[in-house]
């Protein structure tokens, strides 16, 4: 006897998250619509949901949905219009001795020693800056949806920068990025971001979605150096200011 397939997967279903303080805006209050990669099609459902303005942690997609605030607005790089200005044509300069190499994103202790270094340097009151070894590896299993590691390496084979990214079907969504904090003359979060664009030049992949750029963050704001910007309006993927306005 055959068993016949189902004609539809299970629904999606989704939540919405308690109000919580604004971790980057203060004074607000911060809630998130959310749903769960539980399936073994977490790659295309990650590819729909960051079309529209959805981010990946560990197993859980989200998207803010905060009363009375707009802020957060999900931005993407149009790889084929893109073309770095001065600093940042100064900053590949400056890192021409590195070799970047998309691998599978697997956890190892090189990886944790150099993300421990980074949150100490960076972000030492943070709640990541609490991660243990076996905290790290659920960072990177836990919900891959296609998931890579971008490996930056000096001449020595040393790693010097890392970034979590998601292969989606339209690109590539970076999701959490560290690196050498002693190294500060190279600039390793933009020079990662600059070698994923590359890298999707190089495949033919259209997009780099970076999340959230939010004025009047620090944390957030410098997404708006990677000109030109699509950002997510109501009226779908414009260039920033439009869709801001």
């Amino acid at each position: 006897m055959s068993v016949i397939p189902p004609l539809h997967r299970p629904l999606q279903q989704f939540f919405r998250s308690g109000p919580m303080p604004c971790p980057y805006l203060t004074g607000r209050v911060e809630r998130k619509l959310f749903t769960r990669l539980v399936g073994t099609d977490n790659g295309e459902i990650n590819s729909q949901l960051s079309r529209v303005g959805f981010r990946r942690s560990h197993d859980i997609l989200y998207r803010p949905v905060c009363p009375g605030c707009s802020a957060c607005v999900p931005v993407r790089v149009p790889v084929a219009a893109f073309q770095p200005g001065r600093t940042m044509r100064r900053i590949q300069r400056v890192n021409q001795d590195l070799s970047f190499r998309l691998i599978p994103a697997e956890a190892t202790m090189e990886q944790f020693r150099l993300f421990a270094a980074y949150q100490d340097a960076r972000h030492n009151d943070s709640d990541m800056n609490r991660m243990t070894p076996g905290d790290y590896a659920a960072m990177v299993d836990e919900g891959q949806a296609d998931t890579m590691l971008l490996e930056a390496r000096d001449e020595g084979g040393r790693l010097r920068g890392a970034m979590l990214v998601d292969r989606l079907d339209d690109g590539y969504s970076a999701v959490y990025s560290f690196y050498d904090p002693d190294q500060p003359r190279r600039s390793l979060g933009t020079q990662l971001v600059l070698a994923l664009i590359e890298q999707s030049r190089l495949q033919g992949r259209p997009y780099i979605y970076l999340g959230y750029w939010i004025e009047g963050s620090r944390k957030m704001e410098y997404k708006a150096k990677f000109q030109p910007l699509e950002a997510l309006g109501r009226d779908g993927w414009a260039p920033l200011a439009q869709a801001a306005d």
